[in-house]
């Protein structure tokens, strides 16, 4: 999770896909046991690859928008990204997602923020794209349980991310054909934000889900993500919770006849 010179990159990601590799359990043991030690040690690597890729965020919303366009610019950014969606890969392993997730939810609305300075070259896309997998990553970990947080902070993510994911898929569906290798994407992937947004929005307060519902049934770009199945599992919610107050409210009426 260090930040070397450029010239080192593919010894870098040597060293990460060993490393990767040596934290696998397949039909053998792995090679390396995740004992308290490692995962102090990845806690700590990761908290400080945080801290810088928090400070190049910072320095790019300084820049101008022409400024932040440059490819050059925007080098060190697209290397932390990469570094970060393979910690994703080594702290799910290790089961310690915690920090990472509750750091990019916080750094969310910055990051954001970067990327509306950015142009909508193809390099510039396959950067989003980028920072569309690790949004996955965190969001599969709190919708799906691995990491629990506050009520305010998961509704957070919603609301800054899924406004972004809902405008970005239409361009990149619409993409020209000259792009399409660049911007091509598994649509597991998108398929698996998708239902990651559904899980969270599910724990969410039932007047949260019925704004964020409402909102999503009123946009032009309903196409994605389909939230049809939160629908749907709120509606009879809300259904079962209604005639529970019924009885109850007729109950506690023939109580007091008595």
């Amino acid at each position: 999770m260090s930040s070397p010179p450029p010239t080192m990159n593919d010894l870098k990601t040597s060293a990460q896909e060993q490393l990767e590799y040596m934290l696998t359990e397949d039909d053998d043991a792995p090679l390396l046991t995740a004992d308290n030690e490692i995962k102090v040690e990845a806690r700590e690597c990761m908290k400080k690859l945080f801290t810088r890729f928090n400070s190049l965020v910072e320095s790019l919303l300084c820049e101008s928008k022409e400024s932040v366009s440059n490819a050059e610019k925007l080098q060190p950014f697209q290397s932390y990204l990469a570094d970060l969606l393979w910690a994703c890969q080594i702290l799910a392993k290790l089961e310690i997602m915690r920090e990472l997730v509750s750091h990019w939810v916080e750094a969310s609305e910055h990051i954001l923020k970067v990327l509306q300075l950015v142009s909508l070259e193809a390099a510039m896309l396959e950067m989003k794209l980028k920072v569309i997998e690790v949004t996955t990553k965190v969001s599969e970990a709190i919708g799906y349980g691995t990491v629990i947080l506050p009520t305010a902070k998961r509704l957070h993510m919603v609301r800054i991310w899924l406004p972004h994911v809902r405008a970005l898929k239409p361009l990149m569906d619409s993409s020209t054909n000259d792009v399409e290798d660049v911007l091509k994407m598994d649509g597991e992937l998108w398929q698996s934000l998708e239902s990651a947004f559904v899980s969270i929005i599910l724990t969410l307060p039932s007047l949260d889900q019925a704004e964020i519902l409402s909102d999503w049934l009123g946009n032009k770009d309903i196409r994605y993500p389909d939230l049809t199945e939160a629908i749907e599992v709120w509606c009879y919610r809300s259904k079962v919770a209604n005639k529970r107050l019924a009885y109850l409210g007729g109950t506690h009426g023939m109580a007091r006849m008595l």
